[in-house]
């Protein structure tokens, strides 16, 4: 007992052997296995075996600050986070030193970036070492700002990268988290635009963006337009006036409008030669009877066009309660499309992530049992899979219809072979990220240096 440290339920520790002078860890003894946050991960090879490099920023939200580490591969193994969300980390074994005393632990290596910690140390590499106080914070001490300087200052990059604004609603969305940090590893000036804080001034002389308290927004390279389903018409517009002032937007607005659209969205995907469950679109109630039978009778889909993350999505098992449901919406106005149920698909779907006209990740979505919805929003699990070339074609040629630079494209796998069930302008990193362990903020930020020929 007596050679145990005895620390509480936030501590600081470090990893010598990795480089890692400090770094906050949340001690959790439910916990079983460690987790570092680790970004650009890729393995390699190194005197014949199995080695791992990643970068680091040891301190929360400073993401200038990066330290490269590299170790050898213990194992790769599918972890479940205490949000239930599956994904296969890579397992190293690394020294951790913590109040005076070293020895070997395993730990995990993932983004955690939406958590409030860069490392979490769990029991396994605890046990027999440790006594912990969850009481108490920080026994141990903790480093100084000038240490912390001490430790991380490096000399600013002369280089000046361009003043990228992401243009969204919630700063704290893992997302957005994700492309700010992105951008700012890559050296350039990164700003947060909250949609609802700016307003614009048309003018034929002089059109202006204003930010709240007057600040106008000017100098602006690019900005990144995340833009929630509630917010597209008010978020359309504002984009198009940073358009009008020749600034470079990801996607462009006429893009995301339309992709909101999803009846519109389906037509231009089928102009294009892209295939599509069977859909249909009625306006009369009166018509629901033929609308069944033309997508070829229940079970069958009923969408809201409106409807978003799985939402305003509902299966009808039989004619009746397909009826029932159609009638149901159309009673309150509301527009809807039905479409055939792909059984064979068994709850899965593709989301594939398009990037300046490459598949840059894709993951495979599995609805919860019971559920036939795979959004990752509806307790969906997410894991990697190797797609085709013809769903990557699928994929390209979607984006390409829809003028998107960047596009979640789902798509499901039926008899007939693929087919494409809808693109997203604004798709989430979060579920994808951490399936495939792939830096796709990294990937957004290339795509505007290639439109300025940035290097």
């Amino acid at each position: 007992m007596k050679d145990k440290v005895v620390v509480g339920s936030e501590e600081w520790c470090s990893f010598p052997t990795l480089g890692i002078p400090t770094i906050k860890a949340r001690v959790d003894s439910g916990a079983k296995t460690s987790a570092l946050h680790a970004i650009n991960i890729k393995n390699f090879q190194k005197d014949g075996q199995e080695w791992v490099k990643f970068d680091i920023n040891p301190i929360q939200n400073n993401a200038k600050t990066v330290i490269h580490c590299e170790a050898a591969l213990v194992d790769q193994r599918v972890v479940k986070s205490s949000s239930g969300f599956r994904e296969r980390r890579y397992v190293i074994s690394t020294q951790l030193e913590i109040g005076g005393k070293r020895w070997e632990v395993e730990v995990t290596l993932t983004n955690r970036d939406s958590m409030g910690f860069r490392m979490l140390l769990g029991r396994e590499a605890m046990s027999g070492r440790i006594l912990v106080d969850p009481e108490q914070k920080y026994l141990l001490g903790q480093p100084s700002n000038e240490k912390l300087k001490e430790y991380y200052y490096t000399e600013s990059s002369e280089k000046k990268g361009l003043r990228i604004g992401v243009l969204a609603s919630n700063p704290e969305l893992y997302s957005n988290k994700r492309i700010m940090e992105a951008g700012e590893l890559r050296g350039h000036e990164m700003h947060f635009l909250n949609l609802k804080y700016c307003y614009m001034k048309l003018d034929a002389d002089n059109p202006e963006i204003h930010y709240r308290g007057g600040k106008i927004l000017s100098d602006f390279d690019a900005v990144i337009p995340r833009i929630r389903p509630s917010m597209t018409y008010y978020g359309c517009a504002l984009t198009r006036q940073f358009e009008a002032l020749k600034v470079f937007a990801l996607n462009n607005a006429a893009a995301i409008s339309q992709s909101r659209d999803k009846l519109f969205s389906l037509q231009l995907l089928l102009n294009s030669g892209v295939d599509i469950p069977t859909t249909g679109f009625a306006n009369s109630p009166l018509d629901t009877d033929d609308l069944i039978k033309m997508v070829g009778g229940s079970p069958l889909i009923v969408k809201l066009l409106e409807g978003t993350q799985g939402k305003g999505v509902v299966l009808a098992e039989t004619k009746k309660a397909a009826e029932s449901v159609i009638n149901a919406f159309k009673s309150l106005n509301a527009n809807i499309l039905v479409q055939e149920f792909i059984k064979e698909a068994n709850g899965k779907d593709l989301r594939l992530f398009v990037v300046d006209g490459k598949v840059v990740a894709a993951m495979q979505r599995e609805a919860a049992p019971g559920e036939f919805r795979a959004n990752i929003h509806m307790g969906g699990t997410a894991s990697v899979v190797k797609v085709t070339a013809e769903e990557k074609r699928i994929a390209i040629k979607a984006a390409k219809a829809m003028n998107l630079k960047v596009a979640g494209v789902d798509i499901i796998r039926s008899s007939k072979g693929p087919l494409l069930l809808e693109v997203n302008s604004s798709p989430g990193l979060e579920g994808i990220e951490g399936a495939t362990q792939k830096d796709i903020a990294g990937e957004m930020i290339k795509a505007i240096e290639k439109h300025y020929k940035w290097k």
